[in-house]
């Protein structure tokens, strides 16, 4: 059987229940994912004066073929968008500027710094998001940036933000959609403090100063990402979940909810309908932690497709940015990006593809007998064959065929560096 003739036949499937295949597929052409370049060189980066890898974030693996250059950095990409269906986003770090031998610290970068990215940007119809880098700096040595006691130290990171924010503005600018700009910080500390709101009263007064200048949402949106705890933050992390949705919520900011930052029993899901009655706008980092913020891999797991679903079912999908956050240095990084990214489009598609309409009402009117026999038996629909077909449309690999391009590239590209 074709590929299409497999869709025609799951198409009838669906529609038996008031699915609309084709809308569906319209509908999920139209959502990007933000790409996250760091899995492609190990949070690396490129300042000229590069710094070991801290903030409680930790790459494990050494397989061959990590990017080393900007040009590299952006072939992998390339190679892995080629794999994906759809149009997306790429998501930068500070440390990814390209200076040119020059030493510029952080607090001194500027949009000419990522023009390369964005003339790359335009050649490949990407919008790019951003990020300030609060980690692997001799001033974030103690893992405290805007929350450090030290005004000096706090005045750095405050004008380091303040910088990527207008980089973001740059980003929205030139390539005509919005850039998110994302502060993440890895303050916190190890054993329980003796303290714990004054840390928390300079992190809301840096915060104050890197948003004083306005920029219009046009160009750049700012998001605020949270973090129970992390490596060396194990008893308090300075900014919390309570803390940000607080101060995005006062400030008219995007609240980022990271799937591996919250305890592993604590689903990101069930946050998404509660958080939308009180903001017009989330933001998401798709991860997988395994015990901890360990960042896997992204799988078609059951919390991913409940993301999926729920960001379908409260017709958020125009409200939520979504972003993927993991770095795997064990498997082929080509690899993981194709796998991460092209699971979260298979988690919307099957969230698109429920009778969410139908299950809503059943609820409504208590019938959690049917509602429940659909849901499990939905979960064996012949989902993959709109999969298929649709991956076909966009002229990407269908299944597993993918992986034959990667491991070409592999040998042609990535083991000559």
């Amino acid at each position: 059987m074709t590929v299409q003739e497999a869709y025609e036949e799951a198409k009838k499937s669906y529609e038996k229940w008031g699915v609309d295949v084709e809308e569906a597929l319209r509908r999920l052409q139209s959502i990007p994912i933000s790409i996250h370049c760091w899995q492609g060189d190990d949070i690396g980066g490129f300042e000229v004066n590069a710094n070991e890898l801290s903030g409680g974030i930790d790459v494990t693996g050494n397989y061959p073929g990590k990017a080393g250059t900007p040009e590299e950095l952006r072939s992998d990409l390339e190679k892995a968008l080629s794999l994906i269906p759809g149009q997306h986003r790429i998501n930068l770090h500070a440390i990814y500027a390209e200076t040119e031998g020059e030493v510029v610290d952080r607090d001194e970068l500027e949009p000419k710094h990522f023009a390369n990215w964005v003339n790359w940007a335009k050649e490949q119809g990407l919008g790019l998001d951003f990020n300030p880098t609060l980690f692997s700096h001799p001033k974030a040595a103690d893992d405290l940036t805007l929350s450090h006691p030290n005004e000096e130290i706090r005045e750095f990171w405050i004008n380091h933000c303040k910088a990527s924010r207008k980089i973001g503005e740059y980003f929205g600018k030139e390539l005509g959609t919005a850039a998110l700009t994302n502060i993440w910080i890895p303050d916190g500390y190890k054993d329980l403090p003796s303290d714990r709101l004054t840390p928390r009263k300079r992190l809301k007064d840096s915060l104050d100063r890197i948003f004083q200048s306005e920029i219009s949402e046009n160009y750049n949106l700012d998001s605020v990402e949270s973090k129970l705890f992390g490596i060396g933050s194990e008893a308090y992390v300075v900014g919390s979940h309570e803390f940000y949705f607080g101060y995005a919520l006062q400030n008219h900011k995007l609240c980022l909810l990271d799937t591996g930052h919250f305890h592993p029993t604590e689903m990101v899901s069930n946050k998404i309908s509660a958080m939308l009655m009180y903001t017009d706008q989330l933001a998401l980092h798709v991860s997988r932690p395994v015990r901890w913020d360990s960042d896997h891999v992204v799988l078609l797991d059951e919390e991913l497709k409940e993301i999926a679903l729920e960001l379908v079912r409260c017709d958020a999908l125009d409200q939520v940015r979504i972003g993927l956050d993991f770095f795997d240095a064990s498997i082929n990084r080509v690899a993981a990006w194709t796998i991460g990214t092209r699971n979260m489009i298979k988690a919307l598609l099957y969230a698109l593809l429920m009778p969410n309409d139908h299950l809503q009402k059943l609820q409504e009117e208590g019938d959690f007998t049917e509602r429940l026999t659909l849901l499990e038996e939905f979960k064996t629909y012949p989902f993959g064959a709109i999969w298929d077909y649709y991956c076909s449309q966009m002229e990407v690999p269908v299944k597993e065929t993918w992986l034959n391009e990667v491991r070409t590239y592999e040998k042609e590209v990535l083991t000559k560096r």
